[in-house]
């Protein structure tokens, strides 16, 4: 059994007001992840994804793709254990 993780990303670049949040969304949600993607006042997309550390892992290198609407400059990651359990994928 794979232990389970929490991701947390922040996402700087042209990254709010180009669909990002939901780009991300539907990627975790394809990835069988839980958390959510929440724009932060400077700019940033917050995102926090929880499930197997391949499937994390897979979401960051998606992020980090270049494939992304708008425009990501640099992904800024803090990894760690799960948290609380969190139901689906949001966009906050």
């Amino acid at each position: 059994m794979t232990s389970t993780v929490r991701l947390t990303a922040w996402v700087h670049g042209h990254v709010q007001g180009v669909g990002f949040r939901w780009w991300t969304r539907s990627r975790a949600l394809e990835l069988g992840l839980t958390g959510y993607a929440a724009n932060r006042p400077d700019g940033r997309v917050q995102v926090v994804a929880q499930g197997s550390r391949p499937d994390c892992q897979r979401l960051l290198d998606l992020l980090q793709s270049g494939a992304t609407p708008g425009r990501v400059d640099t992904v800024v990651t803090d990894w760690g254990a799960a948290g609380a359990p969190i139901d689906g994928f949001s966009e906050r």
